[in-house]
């Protein structure tokens, strides 16, 4: 399981001109069954996503393809989690 912080960078001011690409982007990998949760981080300060099922190399590559990575907008860092436990609803996590 994956954590991929997208902290805004120094293009931060042209996140507009690029949103369509990048929400396209986001749909993709919950389309794929990658992203698990994208949200926002607080106080706007860029975004997150939950990501499983994918192994860091594709991950990588997935995250390389944003628009907001590729323009800037975004730094991306990507956290590799290991489960041990887990509630019942998120078993699936462990695997």
């Amino acid at each position: 399981m994956f954590v991929v912080l997208l902290k805004f960078a120094e293009n931060r001011s042209r996140a507009g001109e690029f949103m369509d690409g990048h929400k396209s982007w986001i749909q993709k990998g919950l389309a794929d069954s990658v992203f698990l949760v994208v949200g926002s981080l607080q106080p706007n300060l860029g975004g997150a996503v939950l990501a499983h099922g994918v192994t860091r190399e594709d991950l990588q590559v997935r995250v390389d393809q944003d628009p907001f990575v590729i323009e800037g907008i975004v730094s991306a860092e990507i956290i590799e989690i290991a489960p041990g436990q887990t509630d019942p609803r998120l078993e699936f996590l462990k695997a």
